[in-house]
This record gives C-alpha cells, structure tokens and sequence, in this order.
C-alpha cells in the first residue's frame, strides 16, 4: 500500500462531494446552467481521479515506483477541475478567463499521461 497515494485519493474524493453538493444546492443560484453544467464537469473528473488514485495506492503488489504517476495526477486533476472551478466563478468575481481558460487542457492532458505512464510501467513490470 502507498498511504500518500491513498490519502491523496480519499481527499480528492471528500473535496469532491463537498464540491458537488454545493454545487447542486447554492451555486445554481448564482451561475449560469452552462457554467454550473462546467462545475459538476469538474467535480466528475475530481472524483474519477480520486477513486483512481485511491485504488493505485490500496494496491499492495505493485513492483514498481509510482511517483511520477502520482505527481502527473495530482497536479493534473488540480489543473483540470480548479480551473475549471474558477472559470465557473467568472460570471461573479473578476477572475481573468483569458489567463485560466488554457490551464484546463494542460490538466488533462497531465492526467492523460499519468494513465499511459501507468499503462506503460504496468507492461514493463516483470511480476
């Protein structure tokens, strides 16, 4: 088991349900459907992420390092649905989307590279 891999995990998913219930009771007040449509977006791919990196970490067989899987998914999740929480906050804060709208598909294609290097260690492994 890699404990930081599953505890990272489990917080991606406890922040995530946290985003996704306010998301469905008080930002619908104040944003657009589209923009709430963006945020639970956000929130889905947080969750898928977490539950990822929470099953990687429980893994007890794993023969091979998983630290630069973990750092791909943790800042490319981060990138991904942060930005896109903030873009979602643009219709009621000033926040600059010119400066935030690029960051998101940095995120996932981080994510994206995670999985494939995962993939790849996988296949390599000799056990």
């Amino acid at each position: 088991m890699n404990k930081t891999i599953a505890i990272t995990g489990i917080l991606l998913i406890l922040c995530g349900i946290i985003l996704g219930a306010f998301g469905a009771h008080a930002l619908k007040e104040l944003v657009s459907s589209s923009k709430l449509a963006s945020f639970e977006t956000g929130v889905r791919y947080q969750l898928i992420q977490g539950m990822g990196l929470l099953i990687i970490g429980l893994q007890s067989s794993l023969s091979f390092s998983l630290k630069i899987f973990y750092r791909l998914m943790l800042v490319g999740t981060l990138l991904f649905s942060f930005s896109i929480y903030l873009l979602t906050f643009s219709e009621v804060t000033n926040i600059p989307t010119k400066l935030i709208g690029p960051i998101t598909p940095i995120g996932g294609l981080l994510m994206i590279f995670a999985w494939f290097h995962l993939v790849f260690k996988m296949i390599r492994s000799t056990t």
